[in-house]
C-alpha cells in the first residue's frame, strides 16, 4: 500500500460500526408515526448518503409524506442521545490512527452525517488521534458529499494540500467524493458495502483489515 501524509476518512463503515444504533434510531421514530419498522440489512442499504436521504428511503413515500419532517426530527433527537448505545470502532482501527499518528501522518474524517453527531463520536472514540472532524452543514456554503467541499475544508483546517493526500471510505459516494476531490480513493471491505458493488462504482484498491492501509 502506498504511504501518504494525510488521511482523509468517511466515519460510518469505515472507523465506526454505527449500524446497530441508525437502524435502532430510524426504527423508533417511524414506530412514533405508526409507520412499517426495516431490518437490518435494508438499514445498511440505505445508508451512506446522509440521514435525511437514509429517512427518506426509511419512511414511506418519503419527503412526499405529511410526518415526514416530524418523523426525521425524531430521529435526530433520539439519534443524538443513542448514538453511542452499540456503535464501536472497527477492529484495528483505533491501532491503525495510532501508528500514523506516531508516524507523522495528518488525519481528519468528513461524514455526511450530522456535524453534532460527527463531532461527538470523533471525540468519543478517536481524541487523541483524529484532529480534523467535519460534519453536514458545518458551514454555510459547504455541500455534502459527494461534493469535494467537505475534504477541501478538512484540508484547509488542516493547514495541507493534496499532495500526498488520500481518501477512504467504504461506498460509493466515497468514490466519487474521492474523483471529485482528485484524490486517491482506499476502499475499505468491513464496512456496509461489498466488493463487487465498489468494484462495479469504479474501485480500483482495497483494503480487507485496517492493517493493509499502513
Amino acid at each position: 500500500m502506498t504511504e501518504y501524509n494525510t488521511y482523509i476518512f468517511d466515519l460510518d463503515g469505515t472507523l465506526l460500526d454505527t449500524l446497530d444504533d441508525l437502524m435502532a434510531s430510524v426504527n423508533y421514530a417511524l414506530r412514533q408515526y405508526g409507520m412499517p419498522e426495516h431490518s437490518r440489512e435494508n438499514i445498511r442499504r440505505f445508508v451512506g448518503n446522509g440521514v435525511r436521504l437514509l429517512m427518506i428511503r426509511a419512511v414511506p413515500n418519503g419527503e412526499n409524506n405529511p410526518q415526514f419532517e416530524d418523523c426525521f426530527r425524531t430521529f435526530r433527537e433520539y439519534y443524538l442521545e443513542h448514538s453511542l448505545d452499540t456503535t464501536r470502532p472497527y477492529a484495528g482501527v483505533p491501532e491503525l490512527l495510532e501508528n500514523l499518528k506516531r508516524r507523522g501522518k495528518r488525519l481528519a474524517v468528513v461524514s455526511n452525517k450530522f456535524y453534532a453527531a460527527t463531532q461527538e463520536l470523533c471525540r468519543h472514540f478517536f481524541p487523541d488521534t483524529i484532529e480534523v472532524a467535519i460534519g453536514e452543514h458545518e458551514a454555510e456554503g459547504i455541500r455534502k458529499k459527494p461534493a469535494p467541499d467537505t475534504v477541501n475544508e478538512a484540508l484547509r483546517q488542516l493547514g495541507v494540500g493534496k499532495d500526498g493526500a488520500v481518501y477512504i471510505g467504504d461506498s460509493d459516494v466515497d468514490l466519487q467524493t474521492a474523483r471529485n476531490s482528485s484524490l486517491p480513493c482506499i476502499s475499505v471491505l468491513w464496512g456496509f458495502r461489498e466488493r463487487d458493488f465498489l468494484i462495479e462504482n469504479g474501485a480500483t484498491t482495497f483494503a480487507a483489515t485496517p492493517f493493509d492501509i499502513l
